[in-house]
């Protein structure tokens, strides 16, 4: 079992205090929930396999939001998910199509560089340091990314609302 301070961990505690955001961010990064849940229970999966031992709170959050992050890169390559569809993503043809997204389509549709710093910025309330440590990346690409993603999401709206 994972342990914080050398005090296990349980399965129930640990869903519990984290099994939220890593469903929100497995449902952002994969852009399904059926396939969010599939990468967030991999993530738990791994979690208890590699048994690892957290120094303290943050470091268990960081290690299961990049272990997320992880995951989603990987779910975007598989080739098994090429060839599938998921139901949800199948059109529904007792309904008429919906007139367009929204901001969080849109959001869902950024490159994962983007998406990543976006979500955890704004919707998870992360600084750029904090989310540069979590991605391993600089405090200041993060901060090109976030500014270039605003870009993105502008014209990606203002073509919409147009």
């Amino acid at each position: 079992m994972p342990s914080l301070n050398g005090v296990p961990l349980s399965c129930e505690e640990i869903l519990d205090r984290y099994g939220p955001l890593i469903y929100r961010m497995a449902i952002q990064g994969t852009g399904s929930a059926s396939d969010g849940e599939d990468v967030a229970q991999e993530v738990f999966v791994s979690l208890i396999r590699c048994d690892p031992a957290f120094a303290d709170e943050s470091h268990l959050r960081a290690w299961l939001i990049r272990a997320t992050a992880n995951r989603c890169k990987s779910w975007g390559r598989s080739a098994w998910r090429r060839r599938t569809v998921s139901l949800e993503s199948a059109p529904d043809l007792s309904a008429p199509e919906p007139d367009g997204g929204g901001v969080l389509e849109a959001v869902a549709a950024l490159p994962p560089k983007y998406r990543w710093p976006v979500y955890l910025h704004y919707v998870e309330g992360y600084t750029a340091g904090e989310i540069g440590q979590l991605l391993g990346c600089p405090r200041n690409t993060v901060l090109s990314r976030l500014s270039r993603a605003r870009a993105k999401l502008k014209d990606a709206l203002k073509e919409e609302w147009s």
